[in-house]
């Protein structure tokens, strides 16, 4: 079993954000300048077995040399490269948010102007990308991640090709079965168009639904390099699809040369059919509904009463009010959790300002609540008994430690005993283990085992 570093380099290790086959994703801080950070690691171990291990070495240093020379609001920016024991480390952007592939489906929220941004967004990452020599081979609703705010950002670059240096053979077939190009199964000569390929199969997918092709990889193969997807507008229930038939037509020809030659004139011809500017992000309410549905899975077990009764609306909203200056559209989904498990107006706050993981909006938010109290313009809600609030227990937090164990590994217990120190009450403390299970249908399963332990 692996045991979780307290430091990688100079990085304090804080928490954990996801654990693969490769190694963990931990989630940092940078005392030098205060900064939360994501640390995606590899275990040596893996690097030094066999070929295999050495062509995820090489795969790893071409993500940390791939992103690191892009600089754009819409791809994660990658800080440093380390090595340090038994891990090798890189050090990259926290992205409070999470993947598009959480939004696709029945349900989503995507507005058609929501869908046009994400496009433009899309489009204008993959545009950098290409013009600084670097294609991303892998661009999949997964590897798009979208911050509280309604911004778009490429992840993982770790088959990335960069066209001046050999990193990573262009024959190699590499990619997501559904969202790679004719050339890629083929093992032909790979370029951006790749990239412009797995664009028009998001933007087919936003339009419709669902992507172009579907079924086994054998069959997804033989299918993408050979049969010609159905238009949108021929879809059931598509119809009023059509004027984007054929930009969705030459971003997925099967020839590259038949394809928008760049990110750029994708970007215009998309355009040039909405006749409209993109929004610059995704809007606050479909990001609001988004992020509730990321913290409350479908299908968990219901939760307790959103507000607790003793609060005062009209303060509720004002300390709302303030919060979103520094979350955006956030604050209301953080606000009314907090409320349930706080009794009076400085807890409350003390709770939503550990909350706020970026240091200097944390900072901003508590100098707010110092100056509204000290000015008086923010108002303590009425009067309620104090409550006492029973520690947890160690018998409870060694069976949750167990409980989450089976979803982060071994850094369970550090996760429990962290979270018991800072619960208000059993309800909080079930919540903070269950925030650091970033998949959601796994999520909601450690909720109702943590539902089931006993008091």
């Amino acid at each position: 079993m692996t045991t979780t570093p307290e430091k990688l380099g100079k990085y304090q290790i804080t928490g954990v954000l996801g654990e693969g086959a490769m190694g963990v994703v931990y989630r940092g801080f940078d005392p030098g300048i205060g900064r939360q950070v994501a640390l995606k690691t590899i275990r040596r171990k893996l690097l030094e077995a066999d070929d295999q291990g050495a062509a995820m070495a090489a795969r790893f240093r071409n993500e940390a040399q791939a992103a690191g020379r892009l600089q754009h609001p819409g791809i994660v920016a990658v800080y440093d490269y380390g090595d340090e024991a038994d891990i090798a480390y890189i050090a990259m952007e926290f992205v409070e948010g999470h993947s598009l592939s959480r939004m696709l489906g029945a349900d989503s929220p995507l507005t058609d102007d929501d869908k046009l941004s994400l496009m433009s967004q899309l489009l204008d990452a993959l545009e950098h990308a290409h013009g600084h020599g670097v294609w991303h081979r892998d661009i999949k609703p997964a590897n798009l991640l979208l911050t509280k705010d309604g911004r778009l950002k490429i992840a993982d670059f770790g088959i990335a090709r960069i066209e001046s240096a050999a990193l990573t053979q262009a024959t190699t077939v590499v990619g997501t079965p559904g969202y790679m190009s004719p050339e890629q199964f083929t093992g032909r000569g790979v370029d951006r168009r790749a990239d412009v390929y797995a664009a028009g199969v998001i933007l087919y997918q936003l339009l419709v639904g669902r992507p172009p092709f579907s079924g086994t990889p054998a069959s997804l193969m033989y299918r993408v390099v050979n049969e010609a997807p159905v238009l949108p507008s021929a879809v059931p229930g598509c119809a009023r699809l059509a004027p984007y038939d054929e930009v969705v037509a030459i971003a997925l020809a099967k020839d590259p040369a038949a394809r928008y030659p760049s990110a750029a004139d994708f970007k215009r011809a998309l355009l040039a059919v909405a006749g409209r500017a993109p929004e610059a992000t995704l809007s606050s309410d479909t990001m609001v509904t988004a992020m509730r549905s990321a913290v409350v899975p479908a299908g968990a077990p219901p939760t307790s009463p959103s507000t607790a009764a003793h609060w005062d609306k009209s303060v509720l909203a004002q300390v709302e009010a303030m919060l979103a200056r520094h979350v955006g559209p956030l604050a209301g989904v953080m606000v009314r959790r907090a409320a349930r498990d706080c009794a009076d107006l400085p807890s409350l706050y003390a709770r939503l300002a550990e909350s706020v993981t970026n240091p200097a909006a944390r900072t901003a938010f508590v100098a707010q609540v110092n100056a509204a109290r000290t000015s008086g313009s923010t108002k303590p809600p009425p009067a309620a008994p104090s409550i006492a609030v029973p520690a947890i227990s160690d018998t409870m937090v060694a069976q949750s430690a167990r409980l989450l164990a089976q979803h982060v590994g071994p850094i369970a217990p550090v996760i429990a005993k962290r979270a018991a120190a800072k619960a208000r009450g059993r309800e909080a403390f079930f919540m903070a283990l269950e925030e650091s299970v970033t998949d959601p249908v796994a999520r909601a399963k450690l909720h109702a085992e943590l539902e089931r332990l006993k008091p």
